[in-house]
């Protein structure tokens, strides 16, 4: 079905081939999960063009594709590949926004002009967005993952631990009780550091009564997850934390009772903007409500005010309103959601607690 509604696309494009060439897309295509390898697809025929690490794992992995065994010289025989495809003076597509300069160079100058190369934006990534069942059920599976590294955490963090501390004892439960690698670098942000919405954990020692930002995510079957929370360890040293909490966690209530398939991603990220705004903290909220997330961490369809596009029913987006002052810290809660026609299916299940007791 993935190959047919591709083929439509390409149709409708004027294409007689498309190579893709971006990993995520190889795999959702293919079933192919190896580091190296072009897919060519014309409108009766599709092929792995690949070097010899692969030759076996794409008979096992996708038998229902011609392996095209180039070794390692893939743009050398390109033009014959192409030919033997019946690819020889036709219109082939690529993919303009994963190809390199360089790498469309060294492909012109292989072809000598006996095929036409041109350039494409998203006809796989547009597929990808709505998800099938099972990648849902891989989805709900990093997703655990990550809940359960939360779990531990709550009982598990304590005052006078380091950010890194925090960061690796999320990774390695993460990686022990099933994920094979990460979404992306955890994120640990203690007192101040919490402004800034991507810090990176360090030495600082987390206080007692202070915000602690903890964004993770992990990667089952291929599939990723990513979810926030923001906890104290004892009473806050203020009293501007549990507002703050309290309103983040109201725009994203807000945006979650209100996004729905057939909502604009701009009208989406309104819903909570207006939330935080109305409080005055409008300033304060730089960043995007969410994005997508699926085979990569961070993919199309997005909330975000720079998005107006609308958000199809069976795209996994992210919903993750945040806070951010400088020299205080800042508060995120974020979740992944399923958009359905009347509504969302939210399948972070990590507990919201904005105090810890210890």
């Amino acid at each position: 079905m993935r190959l047919v509604r591709l083929r439509e696309r390409m149709v409708e494009a004027n294409l007689d081939g498309l190579l893709i060439t971006r990993p995520e897309n190889r795999r959702y295509l293919s079933g192919f999960t190896g580091s190296a390898g072009v897919l060519i697809v014309t409108a009766g025929r599709q092929a792995i063009a690949t070097d010899s690490r692969y030759y076996e794992q794409v008979k096992v992995q996708c038998p229902d594709w011609e392996l095209v065994e180039v070794g390692y010289g893939f743009e050398e025989q390109m033009l014959d590949v192409l030919r033997r495809l019946g690819l020889g003076g036709r219109s082939v597509g690529f993919e303009a926004e994963y190809v390199t300069v360089g790498q469309l160079l060294r492909w012109e100058r292989s072809l000598q002009g006996h095929v036409a190369l041109v350039n494409t934006s998203h006809l796989v990534e547009d597929l990808r967005m709505s998800k099938d069942e099972e990648e849902l059920q891989a989805i709900r599976r990093a997703v655990a993952l990550a809940d359960e590294a939360l779990a531990h955490i709550y009982g598990w963090m304590q005052p006078g631990m380091t950010e890194r501390q925090v960061a690796w004892e999320l990774e390695s439960t993460m990686r022990t009780r099933g994920a094979s690698r990460l979404s992306f670098e955890v994120i640990v942000a203690s007192g101040p550091n919490g402004a800034l919405p991507h810090a990176r954990p360090g030495d600082r020692v987390i206080q007692a009564g202070e915000p602690v930002v903890m964004d993770l995510g992990c990667v089952v079957d291929g599939y990723c997850s990513d979810v926030t929370r923001t906890v104290c360890l004892g009473k806050p040293k203020d009293d501007k934390y549990l507002e703050v909490w309290n309103l983040v966690l109201k725009a994203q209530e807000t945006a979650e009772a209100g996004v729905k398939a057939g909502i604009t991603g701009l009208d989406g990220d309104k819903l909570a903007r207006d939330v935080i705004a109305g409080a005055g903290y409008g300033e304060y909220f730089g960043h995007r409500l969410g994005h997508g997330v699926g085979l990569a961490v961070h993919e199309d369809p997005n909330l975000s005010f720079t998005y107006p596009d609308v958000i199809p029913a069976g795209a996994v987006v992210t919903v993750e309103p945040g806070i951010y002052l400088p020299g205080w810290g800042g508060v995120r809660i974020e979740d992944m959601v399923v958009v359905r026609e009347g509504g969302v299916e939210v399948l972070t299940g990590a507990a919201k607690v904005p105090i810890l007791e210890r």
